[in-house]
């Protein structure tokens, strides 16, 4: 049996079967910022999230209730950077911020960060309601 080519599974998907990613505030360009290896990682997360499955490395964010606010945290040499998207909307993924984790104890994450995901998650709340 010959190897599938890209060819063919893009074929396999339509575009119904794929949701938009929409970018809150500065989340894309505080995803470019991040290593090429960390981008990688929370593309592949965000593509499965839009083909409504879910990446190993994904985990509801405590503090929202359900499993509608995603996050995604990976490690490198220079420390440790997270992702947060929702899932909440049926008709898109959105992206509510992406950082890298400055405190140096604990896991849990910083107060500004977690205000900001909600001011954002408002947002798209808004977006999803409005689109």
């Amino acid at each position: 049996m010959p190897p599938l080519t890209v060819y063919r599974i893009e074929a396999y998907y339509t575009d119904m079967d794929i949701k938009p990613v929409h970018w809150i505030g500065t989340s894309l360009r505080d995803l470019k910022a991040m290593p090429n290896m960390v981008q990688d990682s929370f593309g592949y997360a965000l593509h499965l999230a839009q083909l409504g499955r879910k990446d190993s490395k994904a985990k509801a964010l405590t503090g929202f209730g359900s499993a509608g606010v995603v996050e995604v945290v990976e490690r490198d040499s220079d420390g440790t950077y997270r992702a947060v998207y929702t899932v909440r909307f049926a008709k898109a993924v959105y992206v509510l911020h992406c950082f890298q984790k400055k405190s140096k104890s604990g896991i849990a994450t910083l107060k500004a960060d977690m205000d900001l995901i909600r001011e954002r998650l408002k947002a798209a709340e808004a977006h999803a309601k409005g689109a």
